[in-house]
């Protein structure tokens, strides 16, 4: 799979453990994120992963930074991102499953690397289930495009 990663100054050493982690599995990862400690801004890497995974270049994508909110907000602002921020692995597995996310969003000030990587391979793992669920997915799609 080809994995899109963003990231802002907070996250760099965890974005690296996670690409690495993700390499290891076997999946492509494209690094959209700063690989510099310096102040930067969030909404800059939620917006430049949001595009690849919209515009195919990736087939989904994960974002760091503090606390996975901001950078996850970004996405979403992004017609066709449905970005979901997670810090335990059930709600990131059902939400692929039921929602059909197509972005991960955690906070490298919220959880550890271990969970990091649990999270992470529960979310890239699980398949969006359809059926039921594809109708609520429409209804999200159907609110975005009123907007």
């Amino acid at each position: 799979m080809k994995i899109a990663i963003g990231n802002d100054h907070v996250a760099v050493e965890m974005k690296k453990e996670i690409i690495a982690f993700l390499e290891e599995k076997g999946h492509e990862v494209i690094n959209y994120g700063t690989d510099s400690s310096e102040n930067s801004d969030y909404p800059i890497y939620g917006e430049k992963v949001a595009n690849a995974v919209v515009n195919k270049e990736a087939e989904c994508g994960i974002l760091i930074c503090g606390t996975g909110v901001g950078i996850s907000i970004a996405a979403n602002k992004v017609k066709g991102i449905r970005a979901v921020v997670c810090s335990e692995p059930y709600s990131a597995k059902l939400s692929k499953q039921h929602n059909d996310t197509n972005i991960l969003a955690f906070g490298a000030r919220v959880i550890g690397i271990e969970l990091a990587k649990m999270i992470v391979e529960e979310w890239v793992d699980a398949e969006f289930l359809g059926e039921r669920h594809q109708t609520r997915v429409d209804m999200l799609t159907d609110i975005e495009n009123k907007h």
